[in-house]
């Protein structure tokens, strides 16, 4: 299968990319945070509200902070998505 890797810390993410590939894995952007990073834990990040209101601050503050994002995120031609941390995840979408 041919694909596209991106180097998140070299060329992160914009607000509205985290925006779309959150569509396409139908996650929300704390579920897909890595609060344990020392990064996460300066801002207090386990401790955010995890509302629809408070969407925009988590998707900012990772287009900012583009470690905290899990990885890899794999994303098909077909605009599926998945966080791919385990092979089943990964065959999910292949």
């Amino acid at each position: 299968m041919d694909y596209i890797e991106r180097r998140y810390l070299d060329d992160p993410p914009t607000v509205a990319d985290l925006r779309e590939v959150l569509a396409q894995l139908g996650l929300e952007p704390w579920d897909i945070t890595r609060t344990g990073e020392p990064e996460a834990k300066e801002l207090g990040m386990a401790g955010w509200s995890r509302t629809e209101a408070d969407r925009e601050q988590w998707i900012e503050t990772l287009a900012s902070n583009p470690k905290l994002i899990q990885r890899p995120i794999v994303v098909t031609p077909d605009g599926r998505a998945v966080v791919a941390r385990d092979e089943q995840s990964l065959k999910s979408v292949l």
